[in-house]
């Protein structure tokens, strides 16, 4: 499920950073490893398992000319790919995957650390990552020019972007470059492209127009970056707004807000994940033994929600038009529908995971917004479940069971995933609270517009409000009137405290 992208570039000294640095105190997040983690990380990592131990490469693929595309600072490279055309005609997928099976010993210390975190956690400032940074940074990220254990997917595709044939094999790559989305989707618009990453732009399209068909979506949700504002340095004025190269702005007290918008090349990439994603799923249920992304539909009243959230921000969705035809008529440029967007996020929260076994097939096998049956496996320096994913499929691929330290841990799966998701939303929704308080921390006593967008059905005097601008959502409360549920509302910004650990934001009707 796609999650808001927070970021900030305050100061370290600064009350936000302090307030984050509070926060993961207060939300007990993981903090550094445990000495056997990582004394067993270090003595890994110089020498990753032997062959004997269970695990080893079938082949050398360091001939293969992959390439990663990545943020500039991410260190935890875990993909990386060459597209070619087919003589035949089509398309070649090339996709290679981090190989942490050949770090991480079944049973071992950091085998259990990694389900006791079950995935890296996003904070605003940085992140809480699933492995030491040392293994997910360096030994087992794809880096160019190092040779490097890994899942290597080939996917055969039609000449309309269709999956003919897929298989995955245990081997070694060597990634020759690393680009950042910015400077490849520079070389695609300036025709500079070498054939490989040209070529995304050609099976994005064509996988993209796929998705579309089967009634699949992909939110394109922005970045949105907090930006402390310091006037005696940059000469501004606090409530100053600004909009700039596409990224439009709204300053508030001592910070602003920036909402980035997706590349189209950030899109084309996710494509790429998704077809790997859809392949592994269906090896799975070919097999008879799996682990599939499968969320619920959207949980009773979120799509109200949405509507209202889109009236407040001034967005036309006009009843007869569908979900997805509304989200893909955004703009994420635009600070309103990137607001939206950002909302969009959760619609399908309380998304899981389903483990089969023996060829029971999972009901419903489709995931709801892929449109299509869909695991996760692309990610696992960054998420548990992946690498018992790939096993699995190299499993179905030489036609033999799993290994057994990957049965034992199958029906286990779901709930330590739906653990990890829920302490991801609690971390997410906490920030997405700081930040609100920090917008807003010197307005108090301002009177906003906005929309009532829910209500506490036991105590409607109590409820949320989507501001129009800055487009925050907070709690509202009426100390007793019932609040207008989707009507436009003059509140008054009565508390806001980032400094706590713990959002504090309130209104009341003006």
């Amino acid at each position: 499920m796609p999650r808001r992208h927070l970021h900030t570039t305050a100061a370290a000294e600064g009350p936000l950073r302090a307030a984050l640095g509070v926060l993961r105190t207060v939300l007990d997040v993981p903090g550094t490893f445990p000495p056997a983690v990582r004394a067993e990380t270090e003595r890994i990592v110089r020498a990753p398992r032997p062959p004997d131990d269970g695990w080893a490469p079938e082949r050398d693929d360091t001939a293969v000319e992959l390439f990663t595309i990545a943020a500039p600072a991410a260190a935890d490279l875990d993909r990386a790919m060459r597209l070619a055309r087919r003589a035949g005609g089509g398309f070649r997928v090339h996709y290679a995957i981090a190989d942490v099976a050949a770090f991480v010993t079944p049973g071992g210390a950091l085998d259990a650390e990694s389900h006791r975190r079950v995935g890296t956690l996003y904070f605003p400032d940085g992140s809480v990552p699933l492995f030491p940074p040392v293994l997910s940074d360096v030994a087992a990220s794809l880096r160019p020019d190092r040779t490097r254990p890994a899942l290597l997917w080939r996917i055969d595709l039609d000449a309309e972007g269709r999956t003919v044939s897929a298989e995955v094999r245990r081997t070694l790559v060597r990634s020759r470059a690393r680009l950042d989305h910015a400077g490849a989707q520079r070389e695609i618009d300036e025709g500079t492209a070498p054939e490989s990453l040209a070529l995304l732009k050609e099976i994005g399209l064509l996988r993209e127009r796929l998705e579309r068909e089967r009634g699949g979506i992909s939110l394109r949700v922005p970045e949105l970056e907090i930006v402390e504002h310091r006037p005696d340095l940059d000469g501004e004025q606090p409530g100053a707004g600004r909009s700039e190269g596409g990224r439009s702005r709204a300053a508030h007290a001592s910070y602003e807000v920036a909402y980035r918008a997706p590349l189209p090349v950030e899109g084309w990439s996710a494509q790429i994940s998704l077809l790997t994603g859809m392949a592994a799923a269906q090896l799975m249920l070919t097999a008879g033994t799996g682990i599939l992304r499968a969320p619920p539909g959207a949980p009773d009243g979120a799509v109200g929600r949405l509507r209202r959230s889109a009236k407040a921000l001034g967005i036309d969705w006009p009843h007869h038009v569908a979900y997805a035809d509304t989200v893909r008529s955004l703009d994420p440029r635009d600070a309103r529908h990137a607001a939206f967007l950002q909302e969009c996020t959760d619609l399908l929260r309380g998304a899981g995971y389903a483990a089969f076994t023996g060829g029971r097939t999972p009901r419903p096998a489709v995931h709801s917004a892929v449109a299509a049956p869909y695991t996760h496996c692309t990610a696992p320096l960054r998420r548990l479940v992946d690498r018992y994913a790939g096993e699995i499929c190299l499993s179905a691929v030489a036609g033999q069971d799993p290994p057994e330290w990957v049965l034992e841990a199958l029906d286990g799966l779901p709930k330590e995933m739906a653990e990890g998701a829920e302490r991801a939303d609690v971390v997410e929704r906490e920030c997405v609270g700081l930040v609100a308080a920090a917008l807003l921390g010197a307005r108090v006593g301002e009177i906003f517009d906005g929309v009532v967008i829910d209500v506490r059905e036991r105590d409607p005097s109590v409820g949320t409000i989507h501001l129009e601008d800055p487009a925050v959502i907070a709690p509202i409360g009426s100390g007793g009137a019932p609040l207008p549920l989707g009507e436009r509302l003059r509140a008054r910004l009565t508390r806001s405290d980032p400094g706590s650990g713990s959002a504090k934001v309130l209104f009341e009707p003006a």
